[in-house]
Order: structure tokens, then sequence, then C-alpha cells
């Protein structure tokens, strides 16, 4: 049975052949994984589709497109393809060996002086000996104009490694998103304080009742998700001379995982609850690291949220998502000093307070300065009265 690369998605036409999870020669089982396949969106593992002895006919790390035979499984008692025309090469150097019968030279009926002559004649041109000694110095000092570039990877503290599929189709994005929006950020600061009581107040009810802890991200999903519907244009995509407009959100979460950082996509996040947004986060989160996800769950998204606070990140600058025309950074929480006016008095003070920057990157050409601050106001101001979330939900 002869192992092929599957057709794994609309654009998905090929891709690198990661790494063989069996050996060439090794028995395997049915629905063994076998091979890792890197594409522009995902690692893919695939499985053997019957057990037998594995034939492996494509290496590592060559790109295969759709349809290519890259191994066969040989089933027992099945005889390898390969045996036949391996006996059948052998009498082919025979042939050869009938070639030195070039007997037609014997017309040296001609004097032997005149044959030796002719030679000597074609050698004439003695400026050729001086050449010869030219070419010798010239090529060694070509080679060694080569070798830098070549020998740089074996100098000390310097290594090479071939980019993954993956992390090219990242660069190409990211490359693309620059070079083809218009990219503008603008930046406001979130105070987390009530949204932190919040959580304390009800995670343990909320754990109970749904299995599963209430984050910050389900918070940060509702909150943009009630921004989009405000100002639809920073959920829309421009199309050619076009724009296309959703009315549904499909909300991208940035992962980053051993490969590289991958966006995973909640579909039809406006319609869901916070535990249901907690959940989907959770899993496909996991799975991302895991390499697991299908190419599905990679595409199809409207708009992207990136929390680099959990790296520590303090302030950022997101970058589009293409075609998406927003993103959202969410980052550290920190405890800051703060001016506030006492509501009773109208004194102002000032306290320390859990403070958050957020950035929204947007693409200029399709949202404007005004859409795009009035969009992470509405986010501050939701955050800020997390009560307002419930009740505008």
């Amino acid at each position: 049975m002869d192992i092929t690369i599957p057709n794994l998605a609309e654009s998905v036409t090929e891709g690198d052949l990661g790494a063989w999870l069996k050996k060439d020669g090794e028995r395997v089982e049915k629905d063994d994984l076998i091979l890792e396949l890197e594409t522009d969106k995902a690692t893919v593992e695939l499985a053997a589709e019957a057990s037998g002895t594995l034939e492996i006919l494509v290496q590592a790390g060559q790109t295969v497109h759709v349809g290519d035979v890259v191994g066969r499984i040989v089933e027992e008692g099945e005889a390898a393809p390969e045996e036949a025309p391996a006996a059948e090469e052998k009498p082919e150097p025979a042939k050869e060996k009938k070639e030195p019968e070039k007997e037609p030279e014997k017309k040296p009926g001609l004097p032997p002086a005149e044959a030796e002559e002719k030679p000597a004649a074609e050698e004439k041109p003695e400026p050729e000996p001086a050449r010869e000694k030219a070419e010798p110095e010239e090529k060694p000092a070509a080679a060694e104009r080569a070798q830098p570039p070549a020998g740089r990877p074996d100098e000390p503290g310097t290594r090479r490694e071939k980019m993954t599929r993956l992390r090219r189709r990242i660069a190409e994005r990211l490359v693309e998103a620059q070079r083809t929006a218009a990219i503008l950020t603008t930046f406001n600061e979130i105070d987390m304080t009530e949204v932190m009581a919040l959580r304390k107040e009800h995670q343990t009810d909320f754990e109970e009742r749904h299995g599963i802890r209430l984050g910050f991200m389900s918070l940060f999903a509702k909150a943009s998700v009630l921004g989009l519907r405000d100002f639809p244009r920073v959920n829309a995509f421009i199309e050619g001379d076009e724009i296309v407009y959703h009315d549904h959100v499909h909300l991208g979460i940035a992962v980053g995982t051993p490969r590289g950082l991958v966006v995973p996509v909640l579909k039809d996040a406006d319609r869901m609850s916070f535990a249901e947004i907690e959940r989907v986060i959770k899993e496909l989160a996991t799975r991302a690291r895991d390499g697991e996800l299908t190419i599905d769950e990679l595409q199809g998204g409207t708009f992207t949220i990136s929390n680099g606070g959990i790296y520590g990140s303090l302030m950022s600058t997101p970058i589009l998502n293409p075609p998406q025309s927003g993103i959202l950074g969410v980052h550290k929480i920190g405890k800051r000093p703060v001016t506030l006016e006492d509501p009773a008095t109208g004194e102002e003070r000032i306290v320390s307070r859990s403070m958050m920057y957020v950035a929204l990157s947007y693409d200029h050409r399709i949202v404007d300065g005004e859409e795009a601050v009035s969009f992470l106001v509405k986010v501050k101001e939701r955050l800020e009265s997390p009560v307002r979330l419930l009740l505008d939900s």
C-alpha cells in the first residue's frame, strides 16, 4: 500500500516531510503514527492505513505535494516491487564490456609515423601549456574567495539551522502584513483592580459549576466581541476595492509553541459564554503546544488577541494577522500609583491600583483613528466595570 500525501485543506498544496516516526524496514500496525508533515499552518501527523513493513521512499526534510507517494507499507506475503528491477539491471554492465571491442581502429594501414605526427600537429598551439600554468594559480584563488560563506557555520560559537516551514510562513506573513497594510497602533491603560476582585470572589463557584477556572482571557474576549459589535470595521477585511464585513466573530488567540507562534481560532466566539470561551481556549492552547491542531482550527479568524503579559511584556505593538484589520495586545498587570477622585467628597487622592497597558494595532486603510481609539476605550470601560460585561452580553 502506497503512503501518499493527503489533501489537508483547500489552501494547502505542499509541505515539508518533517520526520518519520518509524524506521525504514520497521513493522507498523494500522493506525500507528508514522510520519510528521509540516505545512504552512501546522504540523500534522499521518497514520498507517494498513499493517506491514514500512518502506521509506522520501527522506525527512524534503518538500512534498498533495498526492506524492513518500513510502509504502508492504504487507505479509507481498513481494517488494523493487526486487525485480534490481535483477534486470545486471545484464547492462555486461553489454558495456562489449563496447571496448572497437576493432575498427585497426585502420593503421597508414604509415605509423603519420598516425603519430597527427596528434603532435594537433598539439601545435603551444600557448595552451602556458594557460595550463596560469589556470592552477587562478583556481585556488577563486576557491579561497568562495570559502568564507561556506566556512561560517564552522566558526566558533556559530551554527546554522534550517527554518521550519511554519517559521518561514510566519516570517512571510509578518513581512506581508508590514508591506500591504497601513499598520498603526493606539494605546491605553486599564485598571484591572475590579476584574481581579471579581475573579477572586467568584473563582471557586465558577470552577465548581463549570469545571474550569475563570481566566482573564475570557473577559478580554467578551469585551472585544462587544467592542467589535460597536465598531464592525475593526472586524472587517479589505479584498480588492471592497470591504468584507462579518456578522460573526471568529476570535484568534495567539499561542506560543516550541515550533513557533500559532493562532487557533474560536469559531463564533460572539455566541459563547464565559465558561465556553475558557474551555475552548484551554483545549486549543493545549493541542497547539502538543502539535495536534487541525488546519481548519487555524483558519478563518476575523480578529486576534495576543497576550504578551504571560511572558512579562509591559507594552508592545502587535502585528496584524492578514487579512484581519485589528489585533489586541494585552500585557503584564502591575501595581502603579494612580490618581482617583473620591466619589463622596470629590477630592483627588493617589492610590495603588493593578494596571495593564493595552494596544490595538489596526489597518488604517479601513479603520479610522477615531474608531480604533473608541474601540479600545469601550474595552477599557467594560473591564474596569466588569458588571457591564454581563449586562451588555
